[in-house]
């Protein structure tokens, strides 16, 4: 399992310590100091579309009019905070975010 976000966000680090209080061993990857690869990057929005792209934080409303219009990719690969997260890897099954739903299927 790894949990992909940045080590100051709080909802990631909820996600992480839930997760290790249900016995799982999460693997942190901080998408700040250790960037996504573009297959990664492809792998989230694939999986995720535009729903990948955090539009209510304050690093998407500071892009470029240029930016903002670009294709997802573009947008993570420029700046890798704009992802929503907590974004979850378990297997071949993704999650994203982190709500009382993701936190159930998770843990059990």
């Amino acid at each position: 399992m790894i949990v992909y976000g940045i080590s100051t966000c709080d909802t990631t680090k909820a996600a992480i310590k839930s997760l290790t209080k249900a016995g799982k061993s999460p693997a942190f990857r901080d998408v700040r100091a250790n960037p996504l690869s573009p297959a990664e990057i492809d792998a989230i929005v694939t999986e995720f579309g535009d729903r990948a792209v955090n539009k209510q934080s304050t690093t998407y409303r500071s892009f470029s009019p240029f930016l903002r219009e670009a294709e997802p990719e573009a947008q993570i690969a420029a700046q890798p905070a704009v992802m929503k997260r907590p974004v979850i890897q378990d297997g071949s099954s993704w999650s994203i975010g982190w709500d009382a739903a993701i936190e159930a299927k998770l843990t059990a």
